[in-house]
């Protein structure tokens, strides 16, 4: 099930995370691939670069995870699934369709596991 995501709190998120994340994406085969990128959290979507491979990926199986590991709350890391929109030259361009404040391993475990950033009502 998808949680629709409120992007102006996932932009917040992200500033708090910080822009460098890691990107996981699929082979045909369905291995994962796993690369460093710098993510900017634009109004509408997230962008990030790409090489090949990952642009190969994500033609075949738009789907795809960022995951920003500690931050400045070393209790949780972020973790966003989004699908891709489109690959302009070495750009990718991905629309959030869920994203959690998910605690770490080490945490302790009396808090939350699991923080949704969940989408505020049209009213808002």
């Amino acid at each position: 099930m998808s949680i629709p995501v409120d992007l102006t709190a996932l932009r917040a998120q992200i500033a708090r995370f910080g822009p460098t994340a890691f990107l996981v994406t699929t082979t045909a085969s369905g291995a994962p691939h796993v690369t460093s990128v710098t993510v900017d959290a634009a109004p509408d979507e997230l962008t990030m670069g790409c090489g090949r491979r990952t642009k190969a990926n994500v033609e075949g199986r738009p789907e795809l995870t960022l995951l920003w590991p500690v931050g400045p709350d070393p209790a949780y890391c972020l973790i966003v699934d989004a699908r891709t929109v489109a690959v302009v030259d070495e750009t990718l361009h991905a629309h959030p369709t869920s994203a959690v404040l998910h605690r770490v391993a080490d945490a302790r475990k009396d808090i939350p596991s699991c923080l949704p950033i969940e989408t505020a009502t049209a009213a808002d």
